[in-house]
């Protein structure tokens, strides 16, 4: 499985972003979708997750209520749709693949897309 982030940027706090992760492939639907993100000096984060048929997801707590993860199966794509944004929000966006279920933790995932950067200036 390949995986391609785009929809990063540079924007203001409060506005909002949505980010796109495409994947290659037929077994798309085979793999639960992660979002994490890393700012600089600091260990990749998870941010959200979202079930292969998209039923469940899972976000961390400073993100809940601003970030909504989805996914579209026929178009083998996860989105991350980003309101609210905060400097501290700030980071490289990874999607990443787990095959069967959700998981937390960078480890568990099989597949990662190269990244797309987010700078939200105060």
């Amino acid at each position: 499985v390949q995986l391609q982030a785009s929809g990063g940027g540079l924007v203001q706090a409060g506005d909002s972003l949505r980010l796109s992760c495409v994947a290659s492939g037929r077994t798309f639907s085979m793999y639960a979708m992660g979002w994490f993100r890393q700012a600089p000096g600091k260990e990749r984060q998870f941010v959200a997750a979202i079930s292969r048929g998209g039923g469940n997801t899972d976000y961390v707590d400073s993100v809940k209520g601003r970030f909504t993860i989805s996914r579209d199966n026929a178009k083998n794509t996860v989105y991350l749709q980003m309101k609210s944004l905060n400097p501290e929000d700030t980071a490289v966006y990874y999607c990443a693949a787990r095959r069967v279920i959700m998981g937390t933790v960078p480890r568990e995932y099989d597949y990662w897309g190269q990244g797309t950067e987010v700078t939200v200036s105060s």
